[in-house]
């Protein structure tokens, strides 16, 4: 299954302590089907000092941790609604995913 959610993409949360909020998708670390999102799953992490450039002194900073994608669902922005997507292939040849709620193409 290829995964249907892109680094900058909004997102709402659908389970968990951070349900029914949204975020946008700042990375994919991997390929295990995980996603970063801002602002949600913060984590508090104990770093020493010059271990971490955004603590140099040391101390207790949160952190955004990964979450899963199943556990996600994209946003649309022409209907600002949590939708399923589509794959549509377009004349040229290339990919493009839409809305399945309001037909709109998601991709610039």
């Amino acid at each position: 299954m290829a995964m249907r959610i892109k680094k900058n993409d909004l997102v709402v949360i659908r389970t968990g302590r951070d349900k029914n909020r949204r975020g946008k998708v700042l990375s994919l670390p991997d390929k295990r089907k995980r996603i970063v999102v801002e602002g949600i799953n913060q984590v508090k992490r104990h770093v020493k000092a010059g271990q971490d450039p955004k603590a140099p002194q040391g101390g207790i900073i949160e952190v955004a941790a990964p979450i899963h994608i199943s556990n996600v669902q994209l946003v649309c922005s022409k209907c600002n609604q949590p939708t399923t997507t589509g794959v549509r292939k377009l004349e040229d040849g290339s990919k493009r995913r839409f809305c399945k709620k309001c037909n709109e193409g998601l991709d610039k």
